[in-house]
C-alpha cells in the first residue's frame, strides 16, 4: 500500500512520525503489520509520565490505522522485573512488604484489600481501565508469561551462546578514563540515574550481567528457594546448558538445564533489544534517561544485532509535570495517575495535552486552577475547529483528541464551560437538583432537563472540587446577611447594591447578570452600562473591583470566589435579596 503524502503545511508531529513509521516498515517486512511499542513497569502506580510512553506510540499507530495499515500497539507489562523497593504512601502496604524485595513483581503480594491476585495485576489494572476509557487499542504482553512459559527459550541460550559479543559491546561505555586521568561517569551511575528518573517506566536500570570468575553472563535466575535474583552464575556449558548459580539472598545453589528452565530472565539492557528483534517492533519512544551514552536504548542498537534484529524509531520524550497536587500527593505518595486525571478530566483534554505537544517538548498537567484555563483554551479550539477557522495543525490535534481510527470517543453533549460547573458544583455542594436549576437558569432559552446532558463533563468538575480544592476555599453562602457591613456602607455602596437588586428580575440570566454587574459601575459613574473599555476612564475598572469585592463579602464572606454571575444564579433571586439589601 502507498504511502500517503502529507503536505508539509498540514502535517503535525504524528503525521510525520507515521510517514517515516510506514516507509521503514515497508522496507524491513513489506505488507506485514506495522509495530509499535511500549514497555511499562507497574512496580507501583504508573503515573501521568509514563503515560507519555504509551500515548507517543499510540498517536502515531492511530494515524497510521486511519490511512488503512494493519498495525500492532505492543505494551509490554514488565512485571517479571525485580521488585526494587517499597513505595511510599501506597494504602494497604507496609514496611513487611520490604521482605520481598528482589522477587519478580508477579510474585509479590497485592496490597491489602486488594481484589487482585499480585502486586503487578493491582497497579496494572488502574492503568488499563484508564486507557480503555481513553481509546488506546493495544495488545498486552505480559513478560512474566513470556519468560515462565519458555517463549523466549531460544533468545536465552542464544544470548549465553554471545555472551562474549554482548560483553564486548556493553564494556565499551563501562568506567573509562578521559584524557588527562579524569574519570568518566560509570554504567553504575548511569544506572541509577536510570532508576531515579523513570521509576515504573519500563526502564528498569538493571545492572548489565554478572562479571565474575567464570565470566560474563547476560542471564538472572530468580532463586529456587526464595525467588530473589541477588543470584550469580557460577559455571555455564554452552553444549549441555547446564547452569549453575548461588543465591546471595539465602544461600541456595542448584545446577539446571537452561534449555528446559524458565525462572529467569535477560538483564534489562539484553532485554529489550532482544524483544525489538522477536517483535520486529519499528517504533517505540524513550525518556529522556536513555538518551545519554551507555543507557539502555543506546547500547540496545548495539546490542540488537545480535538477536538479528534492527534499532526502531525511537524519538526521547520529555518528562511531563504536574500542576498542583492537592491532597494527592500526602496521600498517594507520588505523581498522579492516568485515573486519577480521568476523575477530574474527560479523555478528550487529556490526550489532546499528550497530542499538541512534540515528544521532546515538556508540559505540565493541571490539578489546581490552571485546570479551568485549560478547558477554556479547550473549547474556544473546539468552537474555532466546528466554525473552520482553527489552523491545520490545531485541527490535526483536536482529530487525535476526540476520537480514534475507530470512531469518536463519547462527549459531553452540551459542553458548558467547566468554571462554571465547577462553580455550580461548589455551591450546590452535591444537590443535584439546585445543580440542575442554576444550570438551567444559565441560558433560560435553553434549559436544562437534565444534568446528563451536562455529563460526563458537570462530574469531572464536581470532582475536581471535591478532591483538589482545599476546605478553606471551597464557597459558602451566608446564611444571614452581615448586618454591620451593610450598616457601615456610604450612600455609593448602597446605591450600587439597589441598582444590582433593581435590574435583577430582568436580567436573571448568565449574560444579563454579566451584563449588570459590570454595568452598576458604570452607571454610577455617569456612562451607559452598555459602554466598552474604550469608552470608559481607567477609574472604572477599579470601581467595578471595588463592587466585586463588596458583593462577595456580602454574599460568601470572601474577598473573591466564583464568577459572580454564577454565583448570584446559584444563591438565587431570594436569598440574594435577603442577603444584600441594605
Amino acid at each position: 500500500m502507498p504511502i500517503v503524502a502529507q503536505s508539509t503545511e498540514t502535517t503535525d508531529w504524528v503525521s510525520r512520525f507515521a510517514d517515516e513509521v510506514i516507509e521503514e516498515s515497508e522496507r524491513r517486512a513489506p505488507g506485514k503489520p506495522v509495530v509499535v511499542a511500549s514497555g511499562l513497569s507497574p512496580s507501583g502506580p504508573i503515573h501521568l509520565g509514563n503515560l507519555r510512553e504509551v500515548m507517543t506510540p499510540h498517536l502515531v499507530a492511530d494515524e497510521i490505522r486511519r490511512r488503512g495499515y494493519e498495525v500492532r500497539h505492543l505494551i509490554s507489562w514488565d512485571d517479571y522485573d525485580r521488585y526494587r523497593k517499597v513505595p511510599e504512601g501506597i494504602p494497604g502496604v507496609d514496611k513487611t512488604w520490604a521482605e520481598h524485595i528482589g522477587k519478580p513483581l508477579t510474585s509479590v503480594p497485592a496490597p491489602h484489600g486488594s481484589a487482585h491476585p499480585n502486586w503487578s495485576e493491582h497497579f496494572k489494572a488502574a492503568m488499563v481501565e484508564a486507557l480503555g476509557e481513553m481509546g488506546v487499542e493495544f495488545d498486552g504482553i505480559s513478560q512474566t508469561a513470556q519468560y515462565t512459559s519458555g517463549v523466549y527459550r531460544a533468545q536465552i541460550l542464544h544470548a549465553m551462546r554471545h555472551r562474549a559479543d554482548i560483553d564486548a559491546v556493553l564494556d565499551q561505555y563501562r568506567t573509562k578514563q578521559k584524557a588527562g586521568g579524569a574519570v568518566k561517569k560509570t554504567q553504575k551511575a548511569v544506572d541509577a540515574a536510570e532508576v531515579e528518573a523513570a521509576e515504573g517506566s519500563g526502564a528498569a536500570g538493571e545492572d548489565d550481567g554478572s562479571s565474575g570468575t567464570a565470566g560474563y553472563f547476560p542471564y538472572k535466575p530468580y532463586c529456587g528457594n526464595c525467588e530473589k535474583d541477588l543470584t550469580t552464575v557460577t559455571s555455564y556449558d554452552d553444549d549441555t546448558t547446564e547452569l549453575t548459580y548461588s543465591c546471595g539472598a539465602c544461600g541456595f545453589s542448584e545446577t539446571v538445564r537452561l534449555n528446559e528452565f524458565n525462572r529467569g530472565k535477560l538483564v534489562w539492557k539484553v532485554d529489550w533489544p532482544m524483544r525489538w528483534a522477536y517483535e520486529g517492533v519499528v517504533f517505540e519512544p524513550s525518556g529522556v534517561d536513555h538518551s545519554s551514552p551507555g543507557s539502555s536504548f543506546q547500547v540496545g542498537g548495539q546490542i540488537v544485532g545480535i538477536f538479528g534484529g534492527q534499532q526502531p524509531i525511537g524519538p526521547m520524550y520529555a518528562f511531563v509535570g504536574i500542576s498542583g497536587m492537592a491532597k494527592m500527593s500526602s496521600s498517594r505518595g507520588g505523581v498522579p495517575t492516568p485515573a486519577d486525571a480521568l476523575k477530574i478530566m474527560e479523555p478528550q483534554l487529556l490526550r489532546w495535552l499528550y497530542a499538541r505537544r512534540r515528544p521532546n517538548q515538556s508540559f505540565k498537567i493541571a490539578f489546581d486552577q490552571e485546570i479551568q484555563r485549560l478547558y477554556d483554551e479547550w473549547d474556544r479550539l473546539d468552537g474555532k475547529v466546528g466554525d473552520g477557522s482553527a489552523l491545520p495543525g490545531d485541527v490535526a490535534g483536536h482529530a487525535r483528541a476526540v476520537g480514534t481510527a475507530a470512531g469518536p470517543l463519547p462527549r459531553t453533549p452540551r459542553p458548558m464551560p467547566y468554571r462554571t460547573l465547577a462553580s455550580v458544583a461548589d455551591i450546590t455542594a452535591g444537590h443535584a437538583d439546585q445543580a440542575l436549576r442554576i444550570l438551567s437558569e444559565l441560558d433560560p432559552e435553553q434549559p436544562l432537563d437534565s444534568l446528563d446532558a451536562v455529563r460526563p463533563r458537570f462530574d469531572k468538575a464536581e470532582a475536581w472540587i471535591n478532591t483538589q480544592v482545599p476546605a478553606d476555599q471551597r464557597t459558602i453562602v451566608r446564611a444571614e446577611p452581615d448586618t454591620e457591613l451593610l450598616k457601615s456602607l456610604d450612600d455609593q455602596g448602597r446605591e450600587s447594591l439597589r441598582l444590582l437588586l433593581d435590574g435583577l428580575a430582568a436580567n436573571w440570566s448568565l449574560d444579563g447578570l454579566t451584563h449588570l454587574v459590570y454595568g452598576v459601575p458604570k452607571v454610577q459613574a455617569g456612562f451607559s452600562a452598555d459602554a466598552t473599555p474604550k469608552e470608559l476612564p481607567a477609574e472604572i475598572k477599579a470601581a467595578q473591583r471595588s463592587f466585586f469585592a463588596l458583593l462577595y463579602h456580602l454574599l460568601v464572606g470572601r474577598d473573591t470566589g466564583p464568577r459572580l454571575p454564577t454565583l448570584l444564579l446559584a444563591v438565587g433571586q431570594e436569598r440574594v435579596r435577603l442577603l444584600l439589601a441594605a
